[in-house]
This record gives C-alpha cells, structure tokens and sequence, in this order.
C-alpha cells in the first residue's frame, strides 16, 4: 500500500503513513526478518507478528523505502536478515506458506516470493544508498 500511495505522489509525512510505518517497525523480529504467522486471521493480536520468511521481510522493507526510509536500524535489520540468509546459489527460502487460498480453509506456497522480491527490495535498497 505505501509502494502505490509512493506512486500516486502522497505526501509521505502525513499521520497515517507515518502510523503505518511506526507499525511496521514495532513489528520487526529480533532478527531483524518480518513475518506473520497463520493464526492472524483468527487472532489479530497476531498481526503482522511470526516466524521471519525473506519474502515478507521484502515486503516491509519495499514499504518502509516507498515511505522514503532507507536508512536507519529498522532497514539495516532488515537488509542484514536478506543478506545473511541469501543461499549459495544467490535465492531465498521461505520455509512457511506466504500465499492465503482462503483464511482458515487453504494456504498457497508461491515458491518465486522468495526469489524475486528479497532481490527487488535488495534492488531498491541499492539505489536509494548509491
């Protein structure tokens, strides 16, 4: 959501954004990943809160640079959790489902999340620090 108000030239000082990102800095894992387990949809305390999978630790990370953070421990964390848990052959695992079929009825592995966003988000870190 921030990618798309980023691109339709929201002012990204303004309350809700900065609420959003605040959320999602709360949210990061002590390992500096971002997950959210299965279970949310049927306690949302658990929002934005699991185990930390590549492709949504992208995802936030994609966020926070939409919002023009691209510094900072948040984004370091984040950064770091790519780097160090990018395989030898350059591609990301997610161990979990990342996909939702219908909450609590079926869940989808979409194998290329790991591949493509870890790397776009890594992308998008690159140029902004150049």
């Amino acid at each position: 959501m921030l990618r798309g108000l980023g691109a339709i030239g929201e002012d990204c000082s303004k309350d809700y954004i900065q609420r959003a990102i605040a959320w999602l800095e709360v949210r990061q894992n002590s390992d500096g990943g971002w997950g959210e387990t299965l279970t949310s949809y049927e306690d949302e305390d658990l929002a934005g809160r699991g185990e930390s999978l590549p492709s949504q630790t992208a995802w936030a990370l994609l966020a926070l640079f939409a919002a023009g953070r691209v510094d900072g421990p948040a984004v370091e964390k984040g950064v770091r959790f790519l780097i160090d848990r990018q395989g030898a052959e350059g591609t990301w695992e997610d161990p979990l489902w990342n996909g939702t079929g219908f909450p609590r009825v079926f869940y989808l592995k979409y194998h290329l999340y790991a591949k493509y966003f870890p790397l776009w988000a890594l992308g998008v870190y690159r140029s902004a620090s150049a």
